[in-house]
């Protein structure tokens, strides 16, 4: 078991988000190909998964593939999908076993169809599980979130069944894909890159972020460890003067 020692278990960040980058650059560095980065980076997403079910994060959101990720040559995006499909096969038990639920975010519609049968079976399966919501981002943009939203929205005020003025921000959280789930508290960027890359642009406005030079196949347990420390010493004033808060 990883030392939690210097984690204060009782100021957790509810919900923890990833940007999951710097597979094709490590594996590059080996002089792999690229797909072997992506296989190695698996074994991280199961890490994480497990430390974070241990310690009692509660929600952990995964960028696993993005909308404009399927520019990507060809090989290399059918390589994805199908070391996601095995990905999600091989951890089925152990999410029944271990009290884990799956949801997804993103355009379901245009992964392939015995990938997004196999999504939607673990999802369903594992929908009563309550321990940890395990959110893996597919298909997915943020710009392209909140224009589906946006959409919605004006649509039930098209058919008179909402007044523009009601519209407010918690409003259209609920029209946004992750309407179910809190915004992430901390949003951790692997690779050395500095930027959000069209991940949840909504949701992280107030997320403290953390990025890290280590590559996604390295970032283990100890390093996501280290991230919650460098979290648990920040002040998150929503605004606020740190006054304010220390008035409460």
């Amino acid at each position: 078991m990883v030392c939690t020692a210097t984690i204060d278990l009782e100021r957790l960040p509810q919900h923890v988000a990833i940007i999951m980058d710097g597979n094709g650059r490590w594996a590059k560095r080996k002089r792999k190909p690229r797909l072997f980065g992506h296989k190695a980076g698996a074994d991280s997403v199961r890490d994480i998964v497990e430390i974070s079910r241990e310690i009692g994060v509660k929600y952990l959101t995964l960028y696993a593939f993005s909308s404009e990720n399927w520019n990507r040559p060809v090989p290399e995006v059918t390589g994805l999908m199908s070391i996601l499909k095995r990905y999600l096969e091989a951890e089925l038990p152990r999410m029944l076993n271990n009290d884990i639920r799956l949801m997804s975010i993103g355009d379901r519609s245009k992964l392939p169809g015995p990938v997004r049968e196999t999504l939607e079976s673990v999802i369903q399966k594992t929908s009563a599980n309550s321990k940890l919501v395990l959110n893996l981002a597919l298909s997915y943009g943020g710009r392209d979130e909140i224009v589906r939203a946006v959409k919605r929205v004006a649509g039930e005020c098209l058919a008179g069944e909402r007044d523009i003025d009601s519209i407010t921000s918690e409003i259209m959280s609920g029209f946004l894909d992750t309407a179910e789930l809190p915004d992430p508290d901390l949003l951790i960027r692997t690779g050395g890159e500095s930027r959000l890359s069209n991940f949840m642009l909504w949701q992280v406005s107030y997320s403290e972020i953390y990025f890290t030079d280590v590559m996604w196949p390295e970032f283990r347990k100890e390093i996501f460890l280290k991230a919650l420390t460098e979290y648990q010493s920040r002040e998150r004033r929503f605004g606020r003067t740190g006054e304010q808060l220390h008035l409460e």
